[in-house]
């Protein structure tokens, strides 16, 4: 409720991801608590700083999380106003620490972790592509986990390559034209 006279409190985003951020196709956010926190391990874009290899993760540790939401919206939910922060947000996709108006009349899957919380913490907040992550505590710490050698090799040595025969329309046209009976018999035999 707004007293004549006094001004709307304003919801300030602060970005804290500078040099880094998540995958953005697929960064598979994990969370996983205990008694001295949360911790968010995540897929770096390895695209946006070559020190990052495909498969490093990174890793936030929140000291004294005491609640934490890892749900809706999406990045096509927060493109289309579909969230609580709307397009207050600077950009999807970044990690902020967000001050003055909470908007709390928002999601309501929080997960509390403490919920005799009652002094005073921080509020932070992740867009991730198919995900928002959001937490409270009392600070923040970032650290990237590189992927081994050998778990980087036997990754990729899973990815499949296939690389297909080029294949022009004058290439088919000068197989049927010329070498017709060959051509035919290629193609009954798949």
């Amino acid at each position: 409720m707004l007293v004549a006279g006094t001004p709307a409190l304003a919801t300030y985003f602060k970005k804290l991801n500078e040099g880094w951020d998540a995958e953005p196709g697929a960064p598979e956010p994990h969370v996983r608590a205990d008694e001295a926190g949360l911790t968010l391990t995540f897929f770096l874009n390895s695209q946006l700083n070559p020190q990052f290899r495909d498969y490093d993760r990174g890793e936030l540790f929140f000291l004294n999380c005491w609640r934490y939401r890892l749900g809706h919206p999406n990045d096509e939910g927060w493109y289309k106003g579909h969230c609580r922060f709307r397009c207050l947000a600077p950009d999807w996709g970044d990690f902020y620490e967000v001050s003055g108006d909470l908007l709390d009349n928002g999601p309501s899957d929080w997960v509390l972790l403490r919920p005799d919380h009652s002094r005073l913490s921080r509020h932070f907040l992740f867009y991730f592509k198919d995900e928002t992550f959001e937490c409270d505590a009392d600070s923040w710490d970032f650290k990237v986990l590189p992927v081994s050698d050998a778990d980087f090799e036997r990754l990729r040595a899973s990815e499949r390559r296939i690389t297909l025969p080029r294949v022009t329309l004058l290439s088919v046209l000068r197989d049927v034209a010329f070498e017709p009976v060959r051509t035919a018999q290629r193609w009954l035999r798949r």
